[in-house]
């Protein structure tokens, strides 16, 4: 699935309204109560007519504030992307993709007051922009269209070198700890091969936002424990389970082999710039759908732990995109904080001992309260991929 598609996913299952991420974000959305009807314009998108229809043509060109409907139709023989954008801000207020040639697309926006104008962009040509509309005044009360600068892909290349930078600094960690695992088995301290399996286990989770550059060894190191279990899951389900000391070595020293193969294929590895927006919100979605379920439990019982882990493997993908986003969306504070607060409501289930109370031991408000705040955190990540989607400069 590429990134726009889980992109699109992500929006659809948590509802999230942003016009700027998909054509269909505002389309069709109905007025509020007692507004009045949207006005409408037959728009068209080419490199010779952009933003022909809109407002009338001209320098004079002036549309109402509020709510409008545009009908773009694609001029092009080829397909095409077009911003709604403001003059003075560059912020935009609605992006419709891949439009196909001869196509239309009909949408609504509301615009406040201020001078916008329809930018046309052909792929591998330059942007066309069309004449300067100017918006008046929106009535008392509009609900008004967001907008945002776009973020590009060159934004987004020192944010990644960051991460990725700060998840290959996290592996030789990994590596050590793991390589504790089987030396405590082959000492035959299977406690302490416990204790040490649940800190590597947790590390490895931190990096949950460089899992596509991990390919088949991140699978390998800690896909789901279901049939014949490898990496991390065969090394739980023997310690949990059992086995002999000299089982759980031979297993552990396969997982250090593993971070091994992980290390010297991420060294040679790039992380797509157009994907790191995506993590943040796909690791929390991923504590909810698997880790609570119990569905990566292979005997430990300790899935609150690696939720927690997954927690902040979402904070440390988030934080190098703190300067794109701090003037972009105005709910990071409080994304950060719903972030926060689902550390908490989990780590009140770890105790003095350091061990950590099993799922289906979790009472059950308790456990209401920790669902509802990861709940929190996935639906105020979604517009944060949206938001650092790459866009071209219009």
């Amino acid at each position: 699935m590429s990134a726009r598609a889980r992109l699109t996913a992500i929006l659809a299952v948590v509802g999230a309204l942003v016009v700027v991420a998909t054509v269909l974000a505002i389309a069709l959305r109905p007025a509020a109560t007692g507004a009045a009807a949207p006005t409408a314009f037959e728009v068209s998108a080419g490199m010779d007519d952009c933003g022909r229809g809109w407002g009338g043509d001209g320098h004079a060109a002036k549309v109402p504030g509020g709510e409008q409907t545009l009908t773009v139709t694609n001029t092009t023989v080829a397909g095409i992307e077009v911003y709604l954008q403001e003059v003075d801000s560059k912020r935009v207020y609605l992006d419709l993709e891949n439009l196909g040639a001869g196509a239309h697309a009909t949408v609504r926006v509301a615009l406040a007051a201020g001078r916008y104008r329809v930018v046309c962009l052909p792929a591998d040509m330059d942007p066309v922009r069309g004449p300067t509309v100017t918006v008046g005044t929106a009535p008392p009360g509009s609900p008004l269209t967001p907008g945002i600068v776009p973020v590009t892909r060159n934004d987004l290349i020192p944010v990644t070198k960051v991460y990725s930078d700060w998840v290959g600094s996290r592996i030789p960690v990994l590596r050590a700890q793991a390589a504790a695992v089987a030396a405590d088995a082959e000492e035959g301290d299977l406690p302490a091969a416990r204790r040490d399996w649940l800190t590597a286990h947790s590390t490895y989770q931190t990096l949950g936002g460089a899992y596509d550059a991990f390919g088949e060894v991140g699978e390998q190191l800690d896909g789901l424990p279901h049939g014949d279990p490898t990496g991390f899951h065969l090394v739980e389900a023997q310690l949990w389970q059992g086995a002999p000391a000299s089982a759980v070595a031979a297993s552990a020293q396969s997982l250090v082999a593993l971070v091994d193969r992980l290390q010297t294929q991420f060294a040679e590895a790039q992380l797509d710039p157009g994907e790191v927006a995506l993590r943040a919100h796909e690791i929390v979605e991923d504590a909810i759908q698997r880790t609570l379920t119990g569905a990566d439990d292979a005997g430990s019982h300790t899935s609150l732990a690696t939720v927690d882990a997954e927690l902040s493997g979402a904070e440390a993908a988030l934080a190098p995109l703190h300067d794109i986003l701090a003037s972009r969306y105005d709910r990071l504070a409080e994304t950060q904080q719903a972030l926060a607060d689902a550390h908490r409501a989990v780590e009140a289930q770890r105790g003095a001992d350091g061990t950590w109370t099993p799922l289906d031991a979790v009472a059950r408000p308790t456990r209401e309260r920790i669902d509802a705040a990861l709940d929190r955190a996935v639906e105020l990540l979604a517009p944060v991929a949206a938001i650092c989607d790459p866009r071209r400069e219009p």
